[in-house]
């Protein structure tokens, strides 16, 4: 599939405008939004949903930012169980990492690439996946 999965972190970095990482994420998504279409899941939508009081205004802003939603599809959802069962025996923190599994896999099922500002769990439980980073 022809396309660039967006992580949360990226599109809440535009949408807070953060001081930090805004410029990179909004020029890098400028870039690769030329010739390529920008996708985001549910996991991603809740999360970057956080941020907004109506569903109407979030489907507004993503509407016009032009991401496309993308359903995450079975075999994605039973390869991010998988490199959750191999994290926790690894003995990860608890730290709420399966939504990362759930992104990286799709990226990976889809052969995607997946544009992140989180990349060290990516890498090591996806080594298959090619990342956009800073």
């Amino acid at each position: 599939m022809k396309g660039l999965l967006v992580d949360s972190n990226v599109i809440l970095d535009i949408f807070l405008d953060d001081p930090n990482w805004a410029d990179w994420s909004e020029s890098a998504l400028a870039e690769y939004s030329v010739d390529t279409n920008l996708y985001i899941n549910s996991i991603v939508y809740t999360e970057v949903s956080i941020g907004f009081e109506k569903i109407e205004e979030l489907e507004s802003v993503l509407n016009k930012s032009g991401f496309q939603m993308l359903e995450i599809p079975k075999e994605a959802l039973f390869l991010a169980g998988k490199a959750f069962q191999k994290y926790r025996r690894g003995r990860g923190l608890k730290r709420s990492p399966l939504p990362d599994f759930y992104i990286a896999a799709q990226a990976a099922i889809l052969d995607m690439e997946l544009i992140t500002r989180d990349v060290s769990r990516y890498r090591t439980y996806f080594p298959s996946v090619r990342l956009i980073s800073p």
